[in-house]
């Protein structure tokens, strides 16, 4: 096995622990998994719906369902965009933001056997590499076609 095979086979494992917690915590809370991932975004953001439904991989139909889902609980809201009245922002209601903060901290806490085991400074140097590999690439940006 190569160097890269290694490291895209522990990504991937770590990926399938990450997304088993969320997954059960999302379900312990009555949220499909894009649905919490709905929170998590909205949670530091102010995104258009169609920057929501790009960012979340959904096509604008899907996007639309799942917010008004999640409008119906009380989690999110459609603002018009204080920059461009045309344009419609989703935010984050205060019960919203509440449940997302109690994700997570449960979030958090299912992951903690596995990042306790890191010492503090290899826990930091493994955030900024896993934040640097999921900033997007300039395809990503600026897809063609």
């Amino acid at each position: 096995m190569t160097r890269d095979d290694a490291l895209e086979d522990a990504l991937v494992r770590m990926s399938f622990r990450v997304m088993a917690v969320l997954t059960r915590i999302g379900a312990e809370h009555d949220l499909s998994l894009t649905q919490l991932r709905l929170l998590g975004v909205l949670r530091d953001r102010r995104p258009r719906m169609t920057d929501l439904a790009a960012f979340l991989g959904l096509d604008k139909s899907t996007m639309s369902g799942l917010v008004e889902r999640a409008e119906r609980r009380g989690l999110v809201a459609r603002d018009k965009s204080p920059a461009d009245r045309r344009v419609v922002d989703v935010v984050i209601t205060p019960a919203g933001r509440d449940l997302a903060e109690l994700l997570a901290g449960e979030v958090r806490s299912a992951l903690a056997p596995s990042t306790g085991r890191l010492r503090a400074d290899d826990r930091d140097l493994l955030a900024n590499l896993l934040d640097a590999l999921s900033r997007p690439t300039a395809a990503e940006d600026h897809p063609t076609g």
